[in-house]
């Protein structure tokens, strides 16, 4: 342990003697072991920086919860990026640990992307709801935070500063998986309405790597990011990589939204090509890939007879869609504010609810999407449906 401090950044050691680990608390209660974990993230042993990095995703960000504790190990981890160490392969201790050989500084990388992600989560409903998990019901049990979460995610989203600071360096790391795993924690990192004033010099930094030498995954990364950010990526809206010209259309930005629109569409039109394009999901991308597409479509239309010809063909699809990532968003964003039995159903509402009769033995398409049909203010039975049909 002797060893392990002294090789320790000075900001790093500070971190451990300065914070008052005991009064602090993780997923399992009182943080005062992580100061072990913490060191032995460095340690020469693999399999020791293999548990210390398992116990960071167990107990500190347990399945994407905040804890007192979060905020100073991230701050941490961000100290000691630069260890030597970092060089080290990394080895999953978890048996669905997955994806290519990295190095520790890109599972460090990645564990930061993580934390910034769940710190990001309710600054932005209407970016919060392009995640392909987003359901209705999330915005009410957010509400339900205690006085103890509400202090975890304040902590986490003040150190966002410091975490960027030592993320961006890794940006243009000679390492392609590090530079991966560095920009999927800056993407996160920048949302942050106080990192505005950063996204100018990281965007030029990802720009620099869109040359020819860079594959898909990279350059997808990148567009992704830029669009994200808020950044206009008309230009890579006409890539000669669809994969490139989807993630271009991701972001919020509509500097040419119908454009942008019409390259996601044509996404979903043929979806099992979509989801095949990246084997492992890009960062912040977990899900099959046409989840987010389709979320950003939903998004990006202005109405949903822009939509409807895609949406109604998932839906009549059947065994292909899936309840809460494309059957139920689909719905609520044909019934946006809710049904209205004053109004006759529009030829879109109801060649959609029709597609949901015809495919329900089958897929549950109507019983199996009860809360999603309760939210959108329509019948949650067969029956009801085909009344307003």
């Amino acid at each position: 342990m002797r060893r392990i401090l002294s090789g320790l950044p000075a900001a790093a050691r500070e971190l451990l003697s300065g914070t008052d680990w005991e009064s602090l608390q993780h997923a399992y209660g009182s943080a005062e072991d992580i100061p072990v974990s913490l060191c032995s993230l460095v340690d020469e042993d693999a399999e020791v920086r293999s548990e210390a990095l398992a116990a960071l995703d167990m107990g500190v960000l347990h399945q994407g919860s905040l804890y007192t504790v979060t905020a100073p190990v991230a701050l941490f981890v961000a100290a000691i990026l630069d260890h030597p160490m970092g060089l080290a392969e990394h080895e999953g201790h978890f048996p669905w640990d997955g994806g290519p050989p990295r190095s520790l500084r890109a599972a460090l990388l990645v564990w930061l992307g993580q934390v910034a992600e769940s710190a990001a989560y309710g600054e932005d409903l209407v970016r919060d709801r392009t995640d392909w998990q987003w359901a209705p019901w999330h915005d009410e049990t957010r509400r339900e935070q205690d006085p103890e979460e509400l202090a975890a995610l304040h902590a986490c989203r003040e150190v966002r500063p410091a975490l960027y600071n030592a993320v961006e360096p890794f940006l243009s790391s000679p390492d392609p998986h590090v530079r991966e795993a560095a920009r999927g924690a800056a993407v996160p990192l920048l949302s942050a309405p106080g990192l505005a004033d950063r996204v100018p010099r990281a965007a030029a930094l990802l720009r620099a790597r869109l040359g020819a030498g860079a594959g898909r995954r990279e350059r997808a990364g990148v567009a992704r990011a830029l669009g994200m950010w808020g950044m206009d990526t008309s230009d890579l809206l006409a890539d000669s990589d669809p994969a490139v010209r989807v993630c271009a259309a991701l972001g919020p930005a509509r500097s040419d939204r119908p454009r942008a629109l019409a390259v996601l569409l044509d996404a979903l039109r043929d979806p099992r090509t979509t989801d095949g394009w990246f084997l492992e999901p890009l960062p912040g991308l977990d899900g099959w890939f046409r989840f987010t597409v389709l979320r950003s479509a939903l998004a990006l239309a202005e109405s949903f007879e822009e939509v409807a010809p895609v949406a109604v063909a998932i839906v009549a699809a059947g065994g292909m869609s899936v309840t809460d990532h494309e059957r139920g968003p689909i719905l609520l964003k044909a019934f946006h504010g809710g049904y209205d039995p004053a109004h006759p159903l529009t030829p879109a509402q109801r060649d959609l609810l029709r597609a949901f009769v015809d495919t329900d033995e089958v897929t549950g398409g109507i019983a199996g999407n009860g809360l999603w049909f309760r939210a959108a203010g329509l019948p949650e039975d067969r029956e009801g449906i085909e009344a307003l049909l």
